[in-house]
């Protein structure tokens, strides 16, 4: 099959891109790759999977993203997926160090695929002279239950923000009474 139009559907999505794969200049056993389409993702464009038992791989490849970004950028994240994959057939283990990195320049992937929605919360450190911010998609124990947690910067306390209300919390209680006062959560 030659793609010649942009995918359409997920089937669509995953056929081009295996295909894709199969052109890009990457020792990765593609036979040993399964290929999947989220519709739940909210913040990866991809992840890719390793099973040590069977040692095989899953590129999980995320429809909003693709939506986003279009084919022709999309195929970065493709890109960017194979070198984990090639890393987890090589080596047993992936991450983003010295290995990923020189392995990515060699096959044009980006280090790290840009975002492609905007997160719902933000991190957003109480010390003034700390510049320290970290995004959030989802409702996570860091969001939840923030008051024992740290800055990634300074290490002083942060405050949790709902992005499109300005509600702020650094409790559980607050994070609690802000879910019932903020009506588009």
């Amino acid at each position: 099959m030659t793609t010649t139009a942009p995918p359409d559907t997920h089937a669509g999505l995953r056929d081009a891109a295996a295909e894709y794969a199969a052109r890009v200049d990457v020792d990765v056993d593609l036979g040993a790759v399964t290929w999947e389409v989220s519709t739940r993702a909210k913040r990866r464009s991809g992840a890719c999977l390793f099973d040590r038992k069977t040692e095989s791989v899953t590129i999980r490849l995320t429809w909003a993203a693709y939506r986003e970004y279009g084919w022709t950028e999309f195929r970065d994240v493709i890109r960017h997926e194979l070198v984990h994959a090639w890393e987890f057939q090589q080596f047993g283990e992936s991450g983003h160090g010295r290995r990923f990195r020189e392995k990515a320049r060699e096959v044009d992937a980006p280090r790290h695929c840009r975002t492609f929605t905007d997160a719902r919360l933000r991190l957003v450190c109480t010390n003034g002279d700390c510049e320290w911010t970290a995004r959030r998609h989802r409702a996570s124990k860091a969001v939840t239950e923030p008051g024992d947690r740290r800055c990634g910067a300074c290490r002083s306390r942060y405050a949790v923000e709902h992005v499109d209300s300005g509600e702020r919390w650094q409790t559980s209680d607050g994070y609690e009474a802000a879910r019932e006062r903020i009506e588009e959560w």
